[in-house]
């Protein structure tokens, strides 16, 4: 299993701002999307059915944007291990020239779907997101 999982964003006139190019809250929306996509493909089925994420904190770097019509590759990896119930994650998105224009480091908290208390991030949880040592 790959780390780094892809998916890529179109934009649509809605998407749109008054500056002409997306609005920052729809980039907020693409990496909720691009994270819980990575999850529904990565995690074990028996993970998928006992827990969910939340996001806890984001911290965004916008370096250019696009416009309607436009595509950008989101890509994301968890970085680093867990601590506890919470694990970080980055995501870029590059334009067609692949230059990263919106980088982003995320806090996710894992819960538990029925206490929905938090839930310690068990090492087999978050193996699958990992890069793999064999080669």
């Amino acid at each position: 299993m790959t780390a780094l999982f892809t998916q890529e964003f179109t934009a649509a006139p809605h998407h749109i701002d008054e500056l002409g190019h997306v609005n920052n809250a729809v980039w907020v929306q693409w990496i909720q999307d691009l994270a819980t996509l990575h999850w529904d493909a990565a995690a074990r089925p028996e993970d998928l059915a006992q827990f969910f994420w939340v996001v806890v904190r984001h911290e965004i770097d916008y370096r250019g944007n696009i416009a309607s019509g436009d595509s950008v590759i989101g890509e994301t990896w968890i970085d680093g291990s867990a601590q506890g119930a919470k694990s970080d994650r980055r995501v870029d998105f590059r334009d067609e020239n692949g230059k990263v224009i919106v980088s982003a480091r995320t806090t996710w908290a894992m819960l538990d779907k029925e206490s929905q208390r938090l839930a310690r991030v068990r090492p087999e949880v978050i193996a699958p997101f990992q890069p793999s040592a064999a080669t």
